[in-house]
């Protein structure tokens, strides 16, 4: 934003200087005010975090971690949750660790490999009362060179699994399912997945044509690809949208099923 005021009149100059400030303010506010893309900076980070992962290095980068990847991913979040609220009226989009940012903090305890950090950036937008991975959702993962975005349910509770099995084997919510999962399928580079058992439980069908889903613990299906150019800029928002859009009808599926909707 550009303004010449060249007179020298008292008045005039009193409100070019106010002008500037004005624009000064808009400047500083624009990255957290509205999503204008990541930068090369956020995808550096990550890659020099997955070389050096430990807490030293994380130490003297925190300030490039808050600018570059926090600061943009707030915003991400914040007109990504805008955009999805038009498709998918009841997700949750917060802005806020723990919410729709994945902490960046590994949870080493029970695990072999004690990096500390995780080298993903992962966002997540649910839908539901239960907590957050109890849900569906819509998930983006950006773990350079490779940005994944995807939808739907990581993980079957116990009680859930089993009313998933039933919804998936009736006439009408498993036709229901079935459409989904073929509007998904059909699509050049989404893939289905979530499988886990070996073995169809007992009693079932095998020439049902949903029972290959009885097989999945979770489901969940995604698009991946190299870090495309509308990552560093507004566009990522409508590009991340066209991902989402076709996982809509499995995402309220789920959402149904997990909210008690289903009638057996």
């Amino acid at each position: 934003m550009a303004i010449a005021l060249r007179s020298k009149n008292w008045a005039h100059a009193g409100l070019y200087a106010i002008l500037r400030m004005v624009v000064s303010a808009e400047v500083k506010m624009a990255p957290t005010d509205g999503f204008i893309g990541f930068s090369e900076k956020t995808v550096k980070f990550f890659r020099d975090l997955a070389t050096h992962n430990n807490r030293e290095w994380f130490s003297a980068q925190r300030g490039n971690y808050e600018e570059h990847v926090l600061l943009p991913a707030r915003a991400f979040v914040t007109a990504m949750g805008e955009r999805l609220h038009r498709l998918t009226p009841g997700i949750t989009a917060d802005p806020r660790p723990d919410g729709s940012l994945f902490r960046i903090y590994r949870d080493t305890r029970f695990s072999p490999d004690k990096s500390p950090y995780k080298t993903h950036l992962g966002i997540f937008f649910w839908e539901g009362k239960k907590p957050r991975m109890e849900c569906s959702g819509y998930y983006f993962h950006l773990e350079p060179p490779r940005l994944m975005l995807g939808g739907g349910l990581y993980m079957f509770s116990r009680p859930l699994l089993e009313r998933f099995r039933l919804a998936a084997l009736d006439p009408e919510y498993g036709d229901e399912l079935a459409k989904a999962v073929k509007k998904i399928t059909m699509r050049p580079g989404f893939s289905l997945d979530g499988k886990h058992y070996k073995r169809l439980p007992p009693g079932t069908d095998p020439a049902h044509p949903n029972a290959g889903l009885l097989l999945h613990n979770g489901l969940y299906a995604g698009w991946e690809t190299e870090v495309p150019k509308e990552f560093y800029s507004a566009a990522l928002i409508d590009y991340c949208l066209d991902k989402f859009r076709p996982l809509q009808p499995l995402h309220r599926w789920l959402t149904d099923l997990n909210g008690g909707k289903f009638d057996f």
